[in-house]
């Protein structure tokens, strides 16, 4: 017995020692605190409804028109629609870089939280006749959980005709033309770049990525509707070149290089 609690004791003094050891890299600790801001901060909520009611007075501006063709809205669904911050959190505060599988398996749950203001504008935007297109990269084989979790919220539209997944590649100008031929797009909501434009494709520097923003800025809050994802995007690859293999040291290293510091 003795012997046995003194293993169990020496057990937790490694696992506690071990934990003291591990510390998280300048990367995985800002996720912790975007996430953190994501789940916690009244200051995004305020951010996301302030795009959800910038995007419904731009549909009623749209509806007092003719249009030849049926309207629609075309959206992205993580971190613009459902808020995946639990699963971001748990890899950034355990040290590890995303991990596909890990993602699939919550993907594969549809349990996710909705990102604040986003039900109510699309049933509104349903509830006004106005078709709602889901074009994701989410990939075929999670169309199921994808699917559940919409309906979980009785989101709109939420079928196989709508929910557009990626096909053979992660840019959205194929899919966004498959609705255009059919119908008059009047706003794109995303949290990513590549969600509104096809110019964002093809690995743009960063250098490329602000000054095409500079040039469309007249459609953010027009025909764009952004909202805030503080954890990841294509921003963090143009930052790292598109270098998928950096580990997390190197990445720390690219970032200390670029941060504005006093």
């Amino acid at each position: 017995m003795k012997k046995l609690l003194l293993l169990s004791g020496l057990l937790l003094y490694f696992c506690a020692a071990r934990a003291q050891d591990v510390s998280l890299s300048t990367g995985n600790a800002g996720k912790v605190w975007s996430s953190l801001y994501q789940q916690r901060a009244a200051e995004y909520k305020a951010l996301c409804f302030q795009a959800y009611n910038i995007a419904r007075l731009r549909l009623d501006d749209a509806l007092r028109h003719k249009s030849k063709k049926p309207l629609a809205v075309v959206t992205d669904i993580d971190e613009t629609l459902l808020d995946n911050s639990p699963l971001d959190a748990m890899l950034a505060i355990n040290n590890r870089e995303f991990d596909l599988k890990a993602w699939k398996r919550w993907t594969a749950k549809g349990i996710a939280d909705t990102v604040p203001g986003a039900p109510s504008f699309f049933k509104y935007a349903a509830s006004k006749g106005v078709a709602v297109f889901y074009i994701t990269n989410r990939d075929e084989d999670e169309r199921q959980g994808t699917t559940k979790n919409l309906k979980l919220y009785h989101l709109p539209y939420a079928d196989a005709e709508h929910i557009i997944l990626k096909q053979n590649t992660s840019s959205k100008e194929t899919r966004r033309q498959q609705v255009l031929a059919r119908y008059n797009i009047v706003l794109l909501c995303g949290d990513n770049l590549p969600d509104f434009d096809v110019v964002y494709d093809n690995k743009p520097t960063e250098e490329n990525r602000m000054a095409v923003t500079e040039k469309l800025k007249k459609q953010f809050g027009s025909r764009y509707i952004i909202i805030p994802n503080p954890s990841y995007g294509d921003f963090e690859n143009a930052l790292f070149k598109y270098n998928y293999k950096l580990s997390s040291a190197q990445k720390d290293s690219v970032i200390r290089t670029l941060i504005k510091i006093n």
